[in-house]
């Protein structure tokens, strides 16, 4: 095949490709890449005050988990454009600036990943009642990722419940912290791979 007959083949392949979102589909991962940038400032936020605030361990985790989220997002927005839809970089609403302490943020950290479980399910559920099969597809990561991102949540904070407010065992929860999926050796492992 010469080059402009190469040329025209993948043209028309994406030229049917870009019909192929269905536009309540696209509408709710719209919705679902705004969800995934304010996780991503909500963990940043919270970083920073972990760091500021003599818990290293838990604000290298943060970060990590912030770079996580917008990767989520950035996957969402590829595939909105590659399946010929329009992704949209919504405004967002600023995050929390203060916290009382890692109990709270880990708490916070597990309620806005129920949020995000739910706006995920509610994608894979437009899907399946527009029958986009290929989307619905595409959301099982997501939905993969989510019972990951909670069971990680619900071990730190059984963990910060059993340790109370003992500083010694705390600075050491805070170590332990930055190894966990999301933390220094976490993104380590994930860069290796």
């Amino acid at each position: 095949m010469n080059e402009t007959a190469t040329f025209y083949t993948l043209h028309l392949f994406h030229s049917k490709n870009t019909d192929m979102l269905n536009k309540k589909v696209e509408n709710a991962l719209n919705d679902q890449i705004k969800v995934e940038a304010e996780s991503s400032q909500a963990y940043l936020a919270m970083a920073c005050w972990a760091e500021i605030n003599g818990y290293p361990g838990t604000s290298a985790f943060l970060y990590a988990h912030s770079d996580e989220e917008r990767m989520h997002m950035l996957k969402l927005i590829r595939f909105v454009n590659d399946r010929g839809g329009k992704a949209i970089i919504a405004a967002i609403s600023e995050p929390a600036k203060e916290f009382k302490n890692l109990q709270n943020i880990f708490a916070l950290l597990l309620s806005h990943e129920n949020n995000v479980t739910a706006a995920i399910n509610n994608v894979v559920d437009v899907c399946l009642k527009e029958k986009d099969y290929t989307t619905h597809n595409f959301m099982q990561w997501y939905v993969s990722e989510q019972i990951e991102e909670e069971t990680l949540a619900h071990h730190i904070i059984d963990q910060l419940n059993l340790i109370g407010n003992d500083k010694g065992a705390l600075y050491f929860i805070d170590r332990d912290i930055a190894t966990m999926k999301g933390g220094v050796a976490g993104a380590d492992k994930g860069a290796k791979a």
